[in-house]
């Protein structure tokens, strides 16, 4: 005989629903020095179902770290006091974090922007577009297809050697030392060489497709010459005759040399 009274729940159902609750919700780890701020974007994103761990400043997070690396992104302010938010991000990298990490502030679409992406972050949202629209983007970025994994084989093109076991590329035996999101982006052209790649389509690759970013219907276009330009400054610290990324002016990029054998 069921003792349940109706409407009741049996305990193993409601552990599995508990369970699947859990696994939707975005734990985000937010970092904003000021007090008031840091405590109404908490509250607000709460509101909206993110669990939300917030630290006045980047030692906190990093203490934050140590104890739980259980998280799903971090929100970081541009201006924190003691250390820059790129720098935190840049450390957190060094450190070997890689959790998504998107700027939240209160400057506008400009040299900000361009170097917070070219540093390995994901957005980059204006405080005055409000907890919603910061709320929507999370979700967006986190519900976002993951990119397909890489063949395991490596890929060569002339001199350039890509070990995508490890997400490295070399140039002449030469580590190039790019960033995860660079050789993804390196990756995307060698693989294609030869043929052309739209703005678009490297922007989706540094970023997540469908991804807004930038001033303008073709804003992206600003981002994707700073990071091919931060891509060839490497290259040509490995070889100064680099010329393998050529550029068709409101169209893409390609890799000129074509695939060998890897």
């Amino acid at each position: 005989m069921n003792e349940n009274e109706p409407g009741d729940t049996e305990p193993g159902r409601a552990h599995q629903q508990i369970a699947e609750l859990e696994r939707d919700l975005i734990r985000v780890l937010h970092v904003e020095d000021d007090p008031n701020c840091r405590e109404a974007i908490a509250d607000q994103l709460s509101d909206h179902g993110f669990v939300v761990r917030s630290f006045a400043d980047a030692f906190s997070l990093a203490d934050g770290l140590a104890v739980s690396s259980e998280a799903d992104i971090i929100l970081l302010d541009w201006d924190l006091p003691d250390i820059s938010g790129i720098e935190v991000l840049v450390a957190l990298r060094r450190c070997g974090v890689d959790l998504p990490v998107v700027f939240l502030t209160g400057y506008g679409f400009t040299d900000q922007e361009n170097l917070a992406f070219e540093a390995g972050a994901v957005d980059f949202v204006d405080k005055a577009r409000g907890v919603e629209i910061l709320a929507r983007r999370l979700r967006r970025l986190l519900k976002a297809p993951k990119p397909a994994a890489v063949p395991s084989a490596s890929i060569v093109c002339g001199k350039l050697l890509l070990n995508p076991n490890v997400g490295r590329a070399y140039w002449n035996d030469r580590d190039v030392g790019l960033t995860l999101g660079e050789y993804n982006i390196v990756h995307l052209l060698a693989s294609k060489a030869g043929r052309w790649v739209t703005y678009r389509t490297v922007y989706d690759r540094a970023h997540y497709e469908g991804f807004i970013g930038g001033s303008g219907e073709e804003g992206y276009q600003t981002n994707v010459r700073g990071i091919i330009r931060r891509i060839r400054k490497k290259f040509l610290q490995c070889d100064e005759t680099f010329a393998e990324i050529e550029n068709f002016v409101g169209l893409g990029y390609r890799w000129a040399n074509q695939t060998g054998a890897g």
